[in-house]
């Protein structure tokens, strides 16, 4: 009987849906996913780490403890061998203390590939896992090359056992993999290991749910999978349609589908009608005739053009595919297609191969990423050595940790932080600074003498009393005792002034909510930190004089982690903004004013 392993969590926190739902909303989601029979929840990975990082406003940490606290499904990470969650690859002990934190936080599942398919990569990596009580999955890449598929494969899966893998798991992060290849290496995996086998497929084509399926009838014991909506914008397996699929099959498995139905609504409840970037058919055709993540295209696309070389990707992808060949046919999921990626870019934009040399690609050359597939070419190691300067070239590895602590100057207050700088280096800053110059519910908690899983109980009891109508929650354990209650709904000002432009005239004794211009107030309906932007560096959702329509995103207000937004329920014009970006706000404090557009002369607008 297949399993299922649901990824929505770990896709809806990053590029490009990340920071498109709130936190509350992706935390309902998991509850309602908690109870529909999944294997476990795969809620994070590289990307949703990069993309926390770029953002600045949440720790993926933080998230991860948040769905926790949530749900009782076993929750996955997806880690890169050697890179872990970022670009650069780490020393055995960052490794050890990385993984340790993770299971820390709550994870459970650790699912690793080697992005080499260098399974010696993956040892120090398993022997974490182990010691951090977590269950390790062994992934392989699959990523079509001249050398073949089949006996590269089996030859590095032949050494899963010994690192205590508990199940292999065929990767698909090209689309190419066509069903008739999924099913002969399904039980080619299994007879090489003995170990249980599954798989994480996608592809544009209908071709990942068609080898999803075909695995399933090799024996292929679990599937990723994803609600229908974010399979449908990212081109992955809809759990509704597989688990049905499956059923029809006779290969019944324990997924409840209208849970997954309900986890689809609140998706749809925010991006049903926004408009997310598309995968441009130009982009998806060229990623499947080449054999190639359709994101890696999509990247070089945008990088041609902003060279104002757009008309030279078809070019670029023959330099791609070429510069691939002559390193060993490395498989190209992330890092290593857009080290390449990058390498072909210089070469076709300076009409020059190899004249300047990416550190990475150096780095993958010199055989310090780990052993390629197939030898690397000589003469491309004499090109690349003869280019080498010992005074420019960077370190591609990430610093160890106690480098990294010696350089922080405080910025890091525990040892999760201290990983995202080893990590991400100068990137994290902004996120450490956002997460040290605000006022957080862990700050107060702490203040309070509250140790961790107390205030994690917490800020649950707050979660309840502001997603329901339970108006108090009182906890008493080891002779603590709190109650979070709900305080006394203020009158909203935006609903109160709609009212009195088509209802009858107040009474006098109601105390007005608006001025007599009927200009319209809205106030911090909680206790948070101001946000006027998704992200640092994005565009501000509204600015002074813009027109604004009903339900119009005007700001965020983080609160105990949460992500609120507060929307306009007018169309208006905005005429004042009252609160600066990151700055704390007070429950009822003034946010904005707008000026209605509802009954105006069509003259005046």
């Amino acid at each position: 009987m297949p399993a299922l392993a649901d990824t929505t969590i770990r896709l809806l926190g990053q590029e490009p849906l990340a920071g498109r739902l709130p936190t509350a909303d992706q935390l309902n989601i998991a509850r309602i996913l908690d109870r529909a029979g999944f294997a476990y929840l795969e809620v994070s990975g590289g990307g949703c780490f990069d993309s926390a990082v770029r953002r600045g406003v949440e720790s993926p940490w933080e998230r991860i403890r948040a769905l926790k606290a949530n749900v009782e499904t076993p929750l996955g990470l997806a880690l890169r061998g050697r890179f872990l969650v970022g670009s650069r690859p780490v020393d055995n002990d960052f490794i050890r203390r990385f993984i340790a934190s993770a299971a820390a936080n709550g994870i459970d599942v650790f699912r690793l590939h080697d992005p080499l398919n260098d399974v010696s990569n993956l040892r120090e990596a398993a022997d974490a896992v182990a010691t951090a009580g977590g269950e390790f999955e062994a992934g392989l890449v699959y990523s079509p090359g001249r050398t073949g598929e089949t006996d590269p494969l089996m030859e590095q899966a032949g050494e899963l056992p010994n690192l205590g893998a508990s199940r292999v798991l065929l990767h698909d992060p090209t689309g190419s993999l066509q069903p008739h290849r999924a099913r002969e290496l399904v039980t080619g995996l299994r007879e090489a290991t003995g170990l249980p086998v599954g798989i994480y497929c996608q592809g544009s084509g209908g071709n990942a749910l068609a080898a999803a399926l075909e695995a399933a009838r090799a024996g292929a014991e679990l599937m990723a999978c994803a609600v229908f909506p974010i399979a449908l914008i990212l081109h992955r397996v809809s759990g509704e349609a597989l688990a049905e699929a499956l059923s029809g099959l006779g290969l019944e498995c324990d997924v409840d589908v209208q849970a997954l139905w309900a986890a689809s609504d609140v998706v749809d409840q925010h991006i049903g009608d926004e408009p997310i970037t598309p995968l441009a058919p130009r982009i998806a055709a060229r990623a499947a005739q080449h054999d190639l993540p359709a994101s890696l295209v999509t990247a070089l696309d945008a990088n041609l053009r902003a060279q104002g070389a757009g008309d030279r990707l078809d070019e670029t992808i023959e330099e791609l595919i070429r510069i691939r060949s002559e390193v060993g046919w490395p498989p190209l999921a992330s890092p290593i297609g857009q080290v390449l990626g990058s390498q072909a870019l210089l070469n076709v934009l300076s009409s020059s191969r190899y004249s300047v040399v990416v550190d990475e690609l150096r780095a993958l050359v010199a055989g310090h990423l780990g052993t390629t597939p197939a030898p690397i070419e000589k003469s491309i190691r004499r090109a690349i050595g003869l280019t080498a300067d010992p005074d420019s070239v960077e370190d591609t590895t990430a610093p160890p940790l106690q480098e990294v602590r010696a350089q922080s100057e405080g910025l890091a207050s525990s040892e999760e932080e201290l990983l995202l700088l080893g990590l991400f280096g100068d990137d994290a800053e902004p996120l450490l600074r956002t997460i040290r110059g605000r006022s957080s519910g862990d700050e107060t908690l702490a203040a309070g003498g509250v140790d961790q899983a107390r205030a994690e109980r917490i800020r649950e009891l707050v979660r309840i009393v502001q997603e329901t109508g339970i108006g108090e929650v009182t906890i008493e354990e080891a002779g603590m005792r709190v109650s979070v209650r709900r305080t006394e709904d203020r009158e909203v000002p935006a609903a109160n002034q709609a009212e009195s432009l088509f209802g009858e005239p107040q009474e006098a004794e109601l105390e007005p909510v608006a001025p007599s211009n009927g200009i319209v107030r809205v106030e911090a309906p909680m206790v948070g930190t101001f946000y006027r932007a998704a992200q640092p560096g994005a565009d501000p959702f509204v600015e002074e004089g813009q027109p604004i329509g009903a339900g119009q995103t005007l700001c965020i207000l983080e609160a105990m982690k949460l992500m609120n937004e507060v929307k306009s329920d007018v169309e208006a014009v905005v005429r004042a903004i009252h609160v600066e970006n990151a700055q704390p706000v007070e429950f009822g404090q003034l946010l904005f004013e707008l000026e209605p557009l509802t009954g105006r002369p069509l003259d005046a607008l």
